[in-house]
């Protein structure tokens, strides 16, 4: 199997205020510490999803930019499977500082052929932290044209479909999908890790 990874940064950041992407993390930003943990996977393809070229994105990094109507991630999403030429596309929010290599590939290794990973929380499907088959573009394309552009909409529709199944993190992994939408939640997670309360589980 064969893997094309893609950090998403089309987010509004109307919480936070500023552009998510560029914030600091125990010392580079986010930006470059989502693409480090991607590019440790080897994926055959890196990729940048967003509504513009973010004026940080190396020239390296091919930016899939989101399809039309924009409905929110949805569009990057099916702008991305459009576009996979690999078995199988990684998303991954801008969001999740704490998420790491060693996690992201033990999810790719629990895929096979045609069928992707979708991590679940209570009822609450991460939905750009998952592994989605190539063949995830035709739902994608039809929600996109419909009324409800939910992710979450689209992970129920995939898995009834057998093109995805879901993942339960124990409790040693549940901070990895800590995301932070504000201000205070970044400072104060910020301030918590530089004082090395670091949770249990996976870590860099």
């Amino acid at each position: 199997m064969t893997l094309t990874a893609a950090l998403f940064v089309g987010g509004e950041s109307r919480r936070m205020g500023t552009d998510k992407a560029t914030l600091s993390w125990q010392g580079e930003p986010l930006w470059a510490r989502q693409c480090r943990q991607l590019r440790e996977l080897q994926p055959d393809a890196l990729w940048i999803s967003a509504r513009t070229r973010p004026p940080w994105c190396p020239a390296d990094i091919e930016v899939v930019l989101d399809s039309s109507p924009s409905r929110g991630p949805l569009s990057g999403l099916a702008a991305a499977l459009a576009r996979v030429q690999t078995t199988h596309l990684l998303a991954l929010a801008i969001d999740l500082p704490h998420m790491n290599a060693p996690h992201l590939r033990k999810l790719f290794q629990s895929t096979r052929p045609r069928h992707g990973v979708i991590p679940v929380n209570g009822n609450y499907f991460e939905t750009l932290c998952a592994i989605y088959p190539a063949e995830a573009a035709a739902a994608a394309n039809e929600l996109l044209a419909g009324d409800d552009a939910s992710l979450q909409h689209l992970a129920r529709i995939l898995i009834r479909q057998g093109l995805l199944h879901t993942y339960a993190p124990d409790p040693g992994e549940a901070f990895l999908y800590q995301n932070l939408n504000t201000p205070a939640e970044f400072n104060a997670e910020m301030q918590r890790t530089q004082n090395g309360a670091e949770p249990d589980g996976e870590s860099d």
